[in-house]
């Protein structure tokens, strides 16, 4: 009898460690993991791949904004067109510019302060940056007094 027991209990042992054997082996661990496929639907992976070439590639490095008159302070222009500008919301009046052809080919709209001017077509100036505030895009003033612009002449 206890022969028998000693072989009973050796057939379980056995049976036992072969299901542990058998239940922690999985082949899918034996392939490497760059062979792996992507998770998900073929659907998927087009787009996984789009993101991860995204990510690869970075942020996208925008130019930086230039200096209208190429870092200096002043620059001499020819006047094209006198121009008249409206300033935005709460303010009401119309803001006199001209259009400038500078001296490096580039060409810009400048504000002409003061009450009045004798600008017009073909008149040098000399303008400087400082922008208008109440006009959306003019960043560029004329100097008054200087080359073909004359000074205020009113008396406010």
């Amino acid at each position: 009898m206890f022969a028998f027991n000693k072989v009973l209990t050796n057939q379980i042992l056995n049976k036992t460690l072969q299901t542990r054997v058998l239940s922690t082996f999985n082949p899918s661990e034996l392939t490497p993991i760059f062979s792996k496929q992507l998770p998900g639907t073929p659907e998927n992976w087009k787009e996984e791949r789009f993101l991860l070439s995204i990510h690869k590639a970075g942020p996208k490095i925008r130019p930086k904004k230039r200096h209208p008159l190429d870092n200096r302070p002043q620059m001499k222009g020819v006047v094209l067109k006198t121009l008249i500008r409206k300033p935005k919301k709460p303010n009401s009046a119309n803001r006199k510019c001209v259009l400038v052809k500078l001296s490096n080919g580039k060409e810009i709209t400048a504000f002409v302060p003061g009450e009045g001017h004798n600008l017009q077509e073909h008149s040098v100036v000399l303008v400087h940056k400082k922008r208008v505030r109440d006009v959306p895009g003019l960043k560029v003033r004329v100097i008054r007094g200087a080359y073909d612009c004359a000074h205020v002449t009113k008396n406010g």
